[in-house]
């Protein structure tokens, strides 16, 4: 897992080279604020291969969070992700470790008839009551979240998991009523609260894609507030004096900053955004799509551009999203040595201050 010590020792030995607003506090560590995803890529060996050299030319170059989900390319990231912290030149205790679970994954490969594998892999021979599936693919029933769980830390070689994510919860929504899917988050909380207390994951949070960016009247939307309750009160059920609920991701651009932009949740009496929210609540947030998939990589809106510092379109992008007030880390694809150290680069410039960040929206 990683240490307070161990993550201050690598900001030590990289600091330098990188802007003041680099390294961010997270907990009682720091973590740098651009993070290697692994989501994009087809599941074969020789995309695995790419990303082994690019996440560890991340590690070795100034960045030490890695997110990651049981699901993505076919599991096959996790077991890389494991490889390159492996490999690296870097103590483990100094990487910062994300996965989720909620999408039901394949084995290495999409299987000929993807619904008949999950049947027999997980209802019929595994934890998840078919009650609870939603879509032929999504459960985050306790049951399947435990062991799913169970399946990253093996997948990735670990004994911990840092950050623990419950992915994508609104696709319950779907099928099932707002209460209803606080209601079992809440005991999907409960057990994610147990394994804090075990040293299985390190905190917890839920990942998501449109649940705290859309407005209450939204089919997908799930409030930021009554989330942090549910988890508070999972907390209390288990003895722990504190949640360990302590992170939230969502996606974040020039294109997509509804987090920023849109008053989607109601907090002390007013709406407001959710990344103001998050600040209130003393969340960290990462944001995923940092460069839109790739799309902004190929240039910014003019206006925009203009404001922010890098010598390329990408690192003007990234900067763009660490520059949101509240946001701990921008998180980018990581599958090309090459680009790696060009969107680690970004950390050499300094992101927008405050008020710069507000008046590109004025």
């Amino acid at each position: 897992m990683a240490t307070t010590r161990a993550t201050w020792a690598y900001r030590d030995r990289f600091g330098d080279g990188f802007g003041r607003t680099y390294f961010r506090r997270f907990g009682p560590g720091v973590v740098s604020s651009v993070g290697l995803g692994t989501y994009l890529g087809d599941p074969t060996d020789a995309v695995d291969e790419a990303y082994e050299r690019a996440l560890i030319a991340g590690l070795e170059g100034g960045c030490n969070v890695i997110d990651t989900a049981v699901n993505y390319r076919c599991g096959r990231s996790e077991r890389v992700v494991g490889r390159a912290i492996d490999g690296a030149d870097v103590d483990r205790d100094a990487v910062v470790v994300a996965t989720k679970g909620g999408f039901l994954p394949f084995d290495g490969e999409r299987p000929a008839d993807p619904a008949a594998y999950v049947r027999e892999t997980f209802v019929e021979n595994g934890p998840v009551d078919p009650a609870d599936l939603v879509a032929g693919y999504h459960c985050i029933a306790p049951d399947a979240i435990e062991a799913l769980l169970d399946r990253s830390l093996d997948a990735l070689g670990l004994e911990t998991v840092d950050c623990y994510y419950v992915h994508n919860p609104e696709t319950q929504l779907r099928v099932r009523s707002r209460g209803d899917v606080y209601e079992e988050l809440e005991a999907t909380f409960e057990r994610l609260e147990r394994r804090v207390a075990a040293g299985d994951i390190g905190r917890y949070g839920v990942a998501t894609w449109d649940a705290f960016r859309v407005p209450p009247e939204d089919d997908a939307h799930l409030s930021l507030p009554r989330v942090v309750e549910r988890a508070r009160a999972a907390a209390e059920t288990v003895g722990r004096d504190e949640t360990g609920f302590e992170a939230i991701q969502l996606p974040f651009n020039v294109h997509m900053a509804d987090a920023f932009t849109v008053r989607a949740h109601e907090f002390e009496g007013e709406r407001r955004s959710a990344l103001a929210v998050a600040h209130e609540l003393d969340l960290d947030v990462f944001t995923s799509a940092s460069l839109g998939q790739g799309d902004l990589a190929g240039g910014l809106p003019p206006a925009v551009d203009a404001e922010l510092t890098g010598d390329t379109p990408a690192q003007r992008a990234l900067n763009f999203a660490r520059s949101a007030p509240g946001v701990t880390c921008a998180l980018v694809g990581a599958s090309d040595p090459d680009h790696v150290a060009e969107n680690v680069a970004a950390g050499t410039f300094d992101p927008l201050g405050a008020r710069a960040f507000d008046a590109v929206f004025e």
